[in-house]
């Protein structure tokens, strides 16, 4: 299990990478249209899902954003890869950093559109 959380995002490029993480590892515990619902207010939103990645990974194709979107991935160690990994496919990533402890690790990454 991981948690995504997408920071400085739109709500429509929040529906995308999450789009392509629902694609990439199906649940039913969400239907793949699910969109993200935005909060009033004057705070930046952060948008966040939980998935449970397995190693058979439905590929997807790449995907475009309207600006870059900062992104936590945060759990066990193999599903914080195989996220990573779903994401390469889709978005052009930089890898900004990360922390490990035993069980589990955190990676932050800016995604944007493949060119």
């Amino acid at each position: 299990m991981a948690t995504v959380s997408l920071i400085a995002a739109s709500k429509e490029d929040a529906a995308a990478v999450f789009g392509v993480l629902r694609t990439a590892f199906p649940t039913n515990s969400r239907p793949s249209d699910d969109l993200p619902q935005a909060q009033s207010g004057d705070q930046p939103a952060v948008w966040s899902a939980e998935f449970e990645p397995t190693q058979e990974r439905i590929p997807t194709d790449p995907i475009p954003l309207e600006s870059s979107v900062s992104a936590t991935l945060q759990g066990g160690y193999a599903a914080v890869d195989q996220l990573f990994e779903a994401l390469g496919a889709a978005f052009a990533v930089d890898h900004w950093g990360a922390a490990s402890a035993d069980q589990e690790k955190e990676v932050d990454l800016r995604l944007s559109s493949k060119r």
